[in-house]
């Protein structure tokens, strides 16, 4: 494994019955970095986090997190990651806090009352830590269930398409959870469908398409596969993001539309 990879992963295959889910998939994640697998729902996304989390076996190729392999050293990988699947995994009777004392007592941490707290903190949950989880919003509970994979500090989390079925508030949470995560030095692979998504995220996107990576490379290298942008002049309108941000009050930088401006394709 390459000393600049987290992740690697070579010559990925599996097939379901005639099914060919995953037909070659190669691509490297550096440490500490953002990983986006870009893909239409069939595309593959879950089928590959589900082998780097060892719960799937891969017909062929090889896949090492951390410098261990997933086929032939399981339990070291399950030591070294986490996944958050696309539901959240957390108990909505127990408090956010009751959740998260749990989850260190089953992995047999000291202090569990003083990890939850701080993740609670981390994570701007301090306030509702008391409240049942039932009670939380759809971006709160998300960021619990993120709180609860952290624990443990692992070095590698595996996130399957994480806003999926957020509202634009909930989403935007998230992705400044995950922004955070990369900042503190946790190497992120994350699956999603959506395009903004991954151009807000992620260092590096790879695009799935059917069982292949058709392309991979840093944001401006994507942008550099197509003509280059020609200078108009138009009439800016706001987006509907930014239209959203502003009347909720949630981003004091989004305003109104502006007046005419120069600006350059994308």
């Amino acid at each position: 494994m390459s000393a600049d990879a987290a992740i690697q992963v070579r010559g990925l295959e599996k097939s379901y019955q005639d099914l060919h889910v995953l037909r070659g998939v190669d691509f490297d994640v550096a440490p500490g970095t953002i990983f986006a697998l870009l893909g239409s729902n069939g595309a593959g996304k879950t089928t590959v986090v589900r082998i780097l989390s060892t719960l799937l076996k891969q017909d062929a190729g090889t896949a090492t997190v951390i410098d261990f392999d997933t086929a032939a050293q399981p339990q070291k990988v399950r030591e070294s990651i986490s996944l958050t699947g696309q539901f959240a995994a957390v108990d909505e009777i127990l408090s956010g806090r009751e959740n998260l004392v749990l989850v260190a007592q089953l992995r047999h941490l000291q202090n569990p009352g003083r990890i939850a707290d701080d993740l609670l903190a981390r994570f701007s949950l301090t306030e509702a830590g008391g409240r049942r989880a039932a009670t939380y919003s759809g971006g709160m509970r998300r960021r619990l269930d993120i709180a609860m994979s952290l624990i443990g500090n692992p070095p590698v989390i595996f996130l399957d398409e994480p806003t999926s079925g957020l509202d634009p508030q909930a989403r935007i949470e998230v992705w400044q959870t995950v922004k955070q995560l990369a900042a503190n030095g946790t190497t992120v692979l994350l699956t999603t469908q959506y395009l903004d998504e991954a151009e807000q995220l992620a260092d590096r996107i790879a695009i799935l398409h059917r069982g292949r990576i058709i392309v991979n490379g840093t944001l401006a290298e994507l942008k550099a596969l197509l003509p280059a942008g020609k200078v108009e002049y138009v009439e800016k309108q706001p987006t509907l993001e930014e239209v959203f941000l502003a009347i909720t009050g949630d981003d004091g930088s989004a305003g109104a539309a502006t007046d005419s401006t120069a600006i350059t394709d994308k």
